[in-house]
Order: structure tokens, then C-alpha cells, then sequence
């Protein structure tokens, strides 16, 4: 249940964040972006799904990303989203940070029939599985089993 993530170390006296330029081309930041930031305020849902699957993201079949939805920018390619799942308002999926000494990245993925209630925040390297509800103003810092029901900060079962 642990969050997997890949550790990158960069050498130098300053925080990880001060050298973000080599955890990812800047074209490709921008490019990301520019997609990324159209889609969040996208009223289209199908056009949302194109422009975020131009991004590298794997996006299911009838998924519906809310308005104002942020996905991470620096690896967008790492975040999966399944059939018929819905993500609500405001949320944020990240497949990245940024630490002091290091740069942590992992995969996001969101299983099939999945509901995330409004202004959520999911960390790098969870799962959660399909089915599963997350109750809205919530950090999902775990991975989701499959029909459970979550909420809170951080989160925990509920029910």
C-alpha cells in the first residue's frame, strides 16, 4: 500500500527543484502545458480526453474530467485513467516532486468506475483501484482498494 516511487538525485548544493530543467525538457514542459491548461477549462469532454491523451496520459473510454482539473505537467505519460471514471472539480493528479534532496516520481493509476470528489489531490505512485469512491477535499497519499470508500487528509476508509 505504499506509494512507488523512483527516486532521482541531482548534484549540486541547491534543492531539487532548482534543477527542473533536467528532469524534463523544457519544450516538452511547455508543450505539456499549453495541452494541459486548454483541457482544464475544456466544457467538451470528448476534446478534454484528445487533448490530454496528446500529452502522453492513458485516458479511458467515457472518462469525465471535471473543470479545472490539474494533471502534472512534468510527466503527464505516468498518469492512467479507467473506463467511465469521473474526476471532479478542481482536482490534482501528480506523478512528481520536488524535495529538498530529491526528485520522486511515480505512476498514477485510476481504475475503472472510479468517482474523485472535488479539489482532491493525489500523490505520485498510488493506485487506486477500480470502483473505488474518494470523498471530495481529499489527499490520497495510498493506494484505493478496489469498492472502498475514502476520505479525508490524509485519507482513510470511511464506513
Amino acid at each position: 500500500m505504499m506509494r512507488k516511487l523512483k527516486k532521482i538525485r541531482f548534484h549540486g548544493s541547491k534543492n531539487s527543484l532548482n534543477y527542473w530543467h533536467k528532469a524534463k525538457n523544457p519544450l516538452i514542459l511547455i508543450y505539456n502545458f499549453i495541452l494541459i491548461y486548454i483541457a482544464k477549462y475544456m466544457p467538451s469532454l470528448r476534446l478534454k480526453r484528445i487533448l490530454y491523451a496528446m500529452t502522453g496520459m492513458k485516458i479511458g473510454k467515457d472518462a469525465a474530467i471535471g473543470l479545472g482539473v490539474t494533471f502534472d505537467i512534468f510527466f503527464p505519460e505516468l498518469i492512467e485513467i479507467g473506463d467511465n471514471t469521473i474526476i471532479g472539480f478542481n482536482s490534482t493528479i501528480l506523478t512528481h516532486e520536488f524535495l529538498q534532496e530529491e526528485l520522486r516520481v511515480g505512476r498514477v493509476k485510476i481504475g475503472k468506475n472510479v468517482m474523485i470528489g472535488a479539489n482532491t489531490t493525489v500523490l505520485p505512485g498510488v493506485e487506486i483501484m477500480d470502483n473505488a469512491r474518494i470523498s471530495a477535499m481529499s489527499l490520497v497519499n495510498r493506494d484505493v482498494k478496489k469498492n472502498e470508500f475514502v476520505g479525508g487528509v490524509p485519507i482513510r476508509k470511511i464506513g
